[in-house]
């Protein structure tokens, strides 16, 4: 069986990380694989095995292309393969083998202030795409599922969960030296909750906290980036430091030596930071959304009341103010719960028996 993948977003962040987890699982499996992708792919895989074929791809997702003017010699070959797997809720026009998506949140009918009427009706019409096209839908947490099957009541959706990338797996943090420091991480986007964030800080900072805090992510692309800040006047203040976008082994350095994670989201899939910065010894203080009850419940992690700038002020104050940062190590069933290898193993088999039951 050949299975084609769409890797035009792997260079991303969010929907990038969950390719870049799966990607190198699926490869070392006995299939064959036809990855859609550009120069980004071809930076993660410069060699491909000889059970893996790249088709150059420069279109974009989610572009008038993508729907109206697709390649035609591409979509030739994807037909030529058994399946088409997508890691997101795009398909390009023209494909007629079975298509299996992950759809990682719907968070723009949850939250329709994110976008104008017109952005709402584009993605809904993406979505409805989507689950008619879909034989098969993966999510990554019980949530989603759940708000797919609302909005899509004829659909179900499996949840397979998003995990941690290899290289924090076997992280030695005992030795690091922690610094005053409070991460942010995460696109700023208005429902990563950063302006909840700042506000909350300077409250701290004028109760005596002396950190500084770290924002790490970018708003450029993202129509719904957070309008509020003025991140160009916030990496002048001596307190906070804008890191923009950094590498994957440069955010786990960035974890490992602060003293707390801050996740103030009110909305999410999954939510990964949390995850990696308790992989890198450090500990988590998150807003108390459903998600991240469901999916960090278990873990050492503290929570505050979403949306509640006092409530996380207090939080910082009680977890960090003239004390040492805790030191965060994970049993090794907390370890193993999350993985990649997991995730596309399900998701590999899941393909395998549809297709045995088509034919």
């Amino acid at each position: 069986m050949t299975i084609t993948i769409d890797c035009r977003m792997i260079g991303a962040s969010g929907v990038g990380v969950y390719l870049r987890g799966i990607l190198p699982w699926f490869i070392k499996s006995s299939g064959r694989f036809l990855l859609v992708g550009g120069s980004a792919l071809t930076e993660f895989l410069p060699v491909p095995p000889e059970n893996v074929r790249v088709v150059p791809c420069a279109v974009r997702p989610f572009s008038p292309a993508e729907l109206l003017f697709f390649p035609k010699k591409i979509t030739e070959e994807i037909n030529r393969t058994d399946v088409y797997f997508t890691p997101f809720f795009n398909i390009p026009a023209g494909i007629h083998i079975p298509v299996f998506t992950t759809i990682h949140d719907i968070i723009f009918p949850d939250m329709p202030e994110l976008t104008s009427r017109i952005g709402l009706a584009a993605r809904m019409f993406f979505f409805r795409r989507a689950f008619k096209l879909s034989k098969t839908i993966f999510t990554v947490s019980e949530f989603s599922k759940s708000r797919i099957e609302y909005y899509a009541a004829q659909y179900t959706a499996h949840t397979i969960h998003s995990a941690i990338q290899p290289f924090y797996e076997n992280r030695e943090t005992s030795a690091v030296q922690k610094k005053e420091t409070i991460v942010f991480a995460g696109n700023l986007k208005k429902h990563k909750g950063l302006s909840l964030l700042l506000d909350a800080f300077f409250r701290a900072q004028k109760m005596g906290l002396p950190h500084t805090l770290i924002i790490v992510g970018t708003s450029e692309r993202f129509r719904t980036r957070d309008n509020t800040l003025n991140m160009t006047q916030a990496g002048n203040l001596n307190s906070v430091v804008y890191a923009g976008t950094v590498s994957d082994e440069e955010l786990a350095g960035i974890l490992s030596t602060a003293a707390l994670l801050v996740q103030p989201s009110f909305y999410e899939g999954f939510g990964l930071p949390p995850l990696e910065a308790m992989f890198c010894g450090t500990q988590a203080l998150l807003s108390d959304i459903p998600v991240f009850k469901e999916i960090y419940g278990d873990f050492p992690v503290e929570f505050f009341k979403t949306g509640d700038a006092e409530n996380l002020t207090q939080k910082l104050m009680k977890l960090l103010y003239q004390k040492e940062p805790a030191r965060i190590t994970l049993s090794p069933e907390l370890k193993q719960r999350y993985t990649f290898q997991k995730t596309a193993g399900v998701i590999l088999s899941t393909i395998t028996a549809g297709q045995k039951n088509h034919a």
